[in-house]
């Protein structure tokens, strides 16, 4: 296993781009699974989640090519209706091909996921989702088991608002006998992106990237191209670097107007942020100031920035409370935090900081994919050198976000981990 070493104190000055959106990768992968034909999709991001959802099709007997972010996914021929534990068990992302598989081949078997270990996130409203749909469903020796002659159409609403589940139970939909109504449905730009190669494909979608989503299922759906939207989690993750360390950077292919909660709040903290010619101008404050934060669901301030804003509240001039609402274990970064000097008190769902002069480095051990990019980002801060272990947590979702850092002039390096 790999760490990071970083010995901070130096100011990022420069451009960067951002790299393409794993949280609207995933499912578009495994929209390929419903139509024949060879898609294209280009800007995708180079990542371990990447990796393993192109292992889930190809086990399935999908054919997968990926080179340089352009992947050709074609699913004319699907051999195989089973998604195996050992390669589902690392990404939750992997129930995904559950519905699509159900749609257009009547039957599946899929692994109960895995993942970053933030909290249960139960997979129950994409289960029914499926039977209100028509299929049955049964639950075996870890794995569902779903089987339909053809979905039918139902009227859906969501309890809570699912991301996943929304997208799960929108690509099913489009394969259903009649019309399927979305309550209560996710917004995220993820989700309007994978509605955006759905309908390229030949699939009726109204509504996306609003609360109620209509789906008019057809016949069958045919290959299409499609480019990835860039990624907003690490737009923001670089934004917050620049923040700590008082940087000057120019951020290209970023998705400007799909980060208005996070903009909003990093502009309170003093920093500038605005559209500069085909790119966003990012210049952080000499002083940080202190602003509060609660975790919603898309528009709002997404759970994915919560670590990385914490670490730049640790080093604003007062006090900020964070409310985290969306994921009930999403504090396991604090301690590591707490290592490298930072004031943090756990209450409930809700994080109160006091801003310090200084972080100051020292050996931490990454607990999860976003929990990776907040360390990284207070070594960037912290006096002295930080090593991060466990940095396989990063490569899941951010393209060699060490990479990007050092071309920024950040003084980072990737080591491979002593036995």
């Amino acid at each position: 296993m790999d760490r990071i070493i970083i010995r901070g104190g130096e100011r990022l000055i420069g451009e960067v781009k951002v790299s393409g959106s794993k949280n609207a990768s995933l499912p578009i992968f495994a929209a390929s699974l419903l139509a024949e034909g060879e898609n294209l999709f280009h800007n995708v991001p180079k990542l371990r989640d990447i990796l393993t959802i192109a292992r889930v099709l190809k086990n399935l007997g999908v054919k997968v090519q990926g080179e340089n972010g352009a992947y050709r996914i074609d699913a004319t021929e699907v051999s195989n209706n089973e998604a195996p534990y050992d390669l589902v068990k690392t990404m939750r992302a992997s129930i995904l091909v559950l519905g699509p598989l159900v749609a257009r081949m009547r039957k599946a078997r899929v692994s109960l996921p895995g993942g970053c270990a933030i909290g249960a996130r139960p997979i129950n409203l994409h289960l029914m989702g499926l039977e209100a749909m028509g299929a049955k469903i049964d639950l075996r020796s870890g794995y569902v088991e779903a089987k339909a002659d053809r979905l039918k159409g139902a009227d859906i609403s969501f309890d809570t608002t699912t991301v996943t589940g929304t997208e799960h139970l929108m690509m099913a939909a489009t394969l259903a006998k009649g019309k399927t109504v979305l309550q209560n449905a996710a917004m995220e730009p993820e989700v309007v992106d994978l509605a955006s190669v759905l309908k390229k494909m030949g699939a009726k979608i109204e509504g996306a990237g609003t609360s109620l989503i209509e789906i008019e299922g057809v016949e069958s759906l045919h290959a299409t191209e499609h480019t990835i939207i860039p990624d907003r989690i690490e737009a923001g993750t670089l934004m917050v670097a620049a923040g700590l360390t008082r940087g000057n950077i120019k951020l290209h292919r970023c998705p400007f107007h799909n980060m208005e909660a996070v903009i909003h709040k990093l502009r309170e903290t003093g920093m500038e942020i605005d559209p500069e010619g085909e790119g966003v101008r990012v210049i952080g404050s000499r002083r940080i100031r202190s602003v509060d934060v609660k975790t919603q669901p898309y528009p709002g301030f997404p759970t994915d920035m919560q670590a990385q804003f914490m670490t730049l509240m640790s080093l604003s001039r007062g006090l900020s409370i964070i409310t985290e609402t969306i994921f009930e274990n999403r504090f396991i970064h604090v301690n590591e935090l707490q290592r490298m000097g930072a004031d943090i008190r756990i209450e409930g769902n809700t994080a109160i900081i006091q801003g310090v002069e200084s972080l100051s480095g020292a050996q931490v051990m990454a607990t999860d994919l976003r929990a990776s990019a907040s360390l990284i980002v207070a070594g960037l801060a912290a006096e002295g050198v930080t090593e991060i272990s466990r940095v396989y947590h990063l490569d899941r979702g951010y393209e060699e976000l060490d990479k990007k850092l050092a071309g920024l002039g950040a003084n980072i390096k990737r080591v491979k981990e002593k036995d």
